[in-house]
């Protein structure tokens, strides 16, 4: 993705000031509840910041962990599901903001039309599948899917061009799988495996519930599983998708024509909603040459019913009951541990946010949002870019010539913080409340609309990738930019009184503004250049020692093991190097505050002590250990426990604070310690 994501997730719960007329309940600081006393900082400081937390809140049986983000994503479904339940109460006027909201919300609720309905808003688009009859039909058939959601086959997009940042591309990448990573169709580890069988069992069933015979549906399955592992076969590994440079192959039309002959790709882009095409760039060659043999290879009817099966998978969570709950079996408790499916009010007010968000912002912003948010986050973003820039002039390891360079792209940085100044245009869904599944198609479509008539424009630089009620954050190399929606204020346990700056620059500071700028100059940020261009800026000899210093972090962190599975230290490194940026820059930040200049003890804890611990604050995440081995497999974010000791171990005054000693877990000897930024 072009996006670089925290999340991935990230960040914290609330700056609102308290009316003076209210009473105040006593005030029970949640960096000393959260804590395991029990637990030596030098064993494990995740453990020992967070495990009273832990220990005192189990993860509930419909979610797949619990921690800072379950506890603010609750807050804000509560207050999205308000919006939503007063917009469906409105007599709101038709193709208004609250109608759509209302009508979108009131149809998913509607449980006994969706299962009356049964599959009868997908017939006309397996109708369509149906009707393929050769490859130049099978691929005007997928690219229809596409733009109503599908992930058939392949992946085509519109984006910025990494190396002419000012102009939209069209993007090819790798896709198609139902098991989403490669490695699932591969790995010969018990647990891998046994997802693998209970996958095939899965399509098998589902296929049954949209009216196949048993055996037929088994032997689709297994036709299904035998084409996916072969488009897996020829799809690269988490870490080798981290090199831009490597997954930038441009190329003319008929370059394109030439590596995929049975292809036609002046039509088949046309068949995407794409005219004029001139030229693409392929992520993975290697893929589409792969693909383009397997339209001959396969037959028609295999990839009818691949097709098929892309669509029901695509669309089984706003279907019938039994759909939907063959569908959270799978992907839910098998692959995640979550045991019963989240109340039905909190599915479909998340789809609601997902599909509508854009409306939905606007009414947040209006009434939720404590005023002065926006401006305090900029406060802290902007003292986090100073003392970045101060790092920077300071670093031992770096010429002058690549600082000026540093310098440069650190103060080009856009930050948009809270909500965008302008809103997108949603006039043209159609939202009423007969179908739940058809509103989530248009809001399908409308998005893909909105993505693919960019192709031939210039890049709009103003817009948003995420909606002020998102609770996450992310960094746009090809804009050299980052996005801080605006609920990342909150911090959980502080509502109504101003946390204290250890707990704004901890939180807010180290773990999203400087996460976040540092993904600027991680392994892959690095590699563009101020105005977002895949461009070299380092001179031979820095580009080595920083190379040096981010195998390092490769290294720390391919130690860390996850049941049997250990961390992938490659493919999470740009995310480890960014919180290691985050906590150092959020401490030097806080290094400027009264609080920390007059060594202010808050609730008998040091500033020190509470900076720290807000960073472990920061990641207080607990997940099922099937959500954790996913994680391990799939996410380019270390698991959570390892955001927290990983950066910390490097820190040295995080080892004066909490006195860690030589041969504990925490201790890292001093050779084997990363400074990077």
């Amino acid at each position: 993705m072009k996006i670089i994501q925290k999340i991935t997730i990230l960040s914290l719960v609330t700056l609102s000031i308290a009316s003076c007329n209210k009473k105040e309940t006593p005030f029970v600081d949640p960096l000393l509840t959260n804590r395991d006393t029990t637990i030596n900082p030098s064993d494990n400081f995740f453990k020992y910041a967070n495990g009273g937390w832990i220990k005192n809140h189990p993860i509930p049986s419909s979610e797949k962990g619990n921690g800072i983000f379950r506890t603010i994503q609750d807050t804000i479904n509560n207050q999205i599901k308000s919006i939503c339940e007063k917009s469906a109460k409105a007599d709101a006027e038709k193709g208004s903001n609250k109608q759509k909201i209302g009508d979108f919300y009131a149809s998913g609720m509607d449980s006994i039309t969706i299962n009356k309905n049964g599959i009868t808003p997908l017939k006309s688009e397996l109708a369509t599948i149906d009707a393929i009859k050769d490859v130049p039909s099978l691929l005007k058939t997928i690219g229809h899917l596409h733009s109503i959601g599908s992930g058939a086959a392949f992946g085509l997009y519109v984006g910025q061009d990494d190396k002419i940042s000012s102009k939209n591309a069209i993007i090819l990448y790798q896709g198609g799988l139902g098991l989403g990573n490669r490695d699932y169709y591969f790995n010969t580890d018990a647990e891998t495996t046994t997802i693998r069988k209970e996958y095939v069992l899965h399509v098998q069933k589902m296929m049954e519930l949209v009216g196949q015979k048993s055996d037929v549906a088994t032997k689709n399955a297994s036709s299904i599983m035998k084409l996916e592992t072969e488009l897996a076969k020829s799809s690269r590994k988490l870490e080798a998708l981290r090199d831009p440079l490597a997954n930038y192959n441009k190329m003319s039309i008929s370059q394109l024509n030439s590596l995929t002959p049975n292809i036609n790709w002046n039509e088949t882009i046309k068949d995407f909603g794409i005219s004029k095409a001139d030229s693409v760039i392929v992520g993975q060659p290697e893929f589409y040459k792969a693909m383009n043999g397997m339209l001959k290879s396969y037959t028609i009817e295999d990839w009818k019913t691949y097709l098929k099966w892309d669509l029901v998978n695509t669309y089984a969570a706003y279907l019938t009951t039994d759909l939907e709950n063959q569908n959270f079996k799978f992907y839910s408790t098998v692959m995640n541990g979550v045991k019963v499916q989240k109340p039905r009010w909190k599915r479909i007010v998340e789809q609601t946010d997902g599909s509508l968000g854009e409306l939905i912002g606007q009414v947040y912003v209006d009434e939720y949002l404590p005023k002065g948010s926006k401006e305090k986050l900029l406060e802290i973003g902007n003292n986090i870019r100073d003392v970045y820039a101060e790092r920077i002039k300071k670093l031992d390891w770096m010429g002058e010539e690549t600082k000026v360079k540093a310098l440069n792209k650190l103060s080009k940085i856009v930050m948009k913080v809270g909500y965008p100044d302008k809103w997108k245009d949603l006039s043209s869904i159609t939202i009423d409340k007969n179908s739940y599944c058809k509103n989530v198609m248009e809001a399908n479509k409308w998005s893909y609309n909105e993505m693919t008539k960019k192709y031939g424009k210039p890049v709009d630089r103003t817009e948003w990738g995420m909606y002020p009620q998102t609770y996450n954050a992310y960094y746009n190399p090809s804009n050299n930019e980052i996005c801080v929606p605006a609920c990342n204020i909150l911090v959980p346990g502080y509502e109504g009184r101003m946390p204290d700056d250890a707990i704004l620059y901890g939180i807010i500071g180290g773990s999203t503004f400087g996460h976040e700028i540092t993904h600027g100059f991680d392994d892959q940020g690095s590699q563009y250049d101020d105005k977002g261009n895949l461009n070299n800026w380092w001179t031979a000899e820095d580009l080595k020692k920083f190379k040096q210093k981010t195998q390092l972090i490769v290294a720390q962190y391919s130690k860390f093991k996850v049941g049997d599975k250990n961390v992938n230290g490659d493919a999470t490194q740009g995310e480890n190097i960014a919180d290691l940026g985050g906590v150092v820059m959020g401490y030097e930040a806080f290094k400027k505050t009264k609080q920390f200049k007059n060594n202010e003890k808050i609730s008998g804890l040091t500033p020190n002590e509470r900076y720290f611990l807000s960073y472990g604050y920061a990641w207080m995440v607990n997940n099922t250990k099937e959500a954790l081995a996913q994680q391990v497999m799939t996410d380019v974010h270390s698991p959570a426990e390892f955001r927290i000791n990983g950066p910390l171990a490097n820190v040295p005054e995080f080892y004066k604070t909490f006195n860690i000693k030589p041969g504990t877990p925490m201790h890292q000897p001093d050779s084997l310690r990363v400074q990077i930024w």
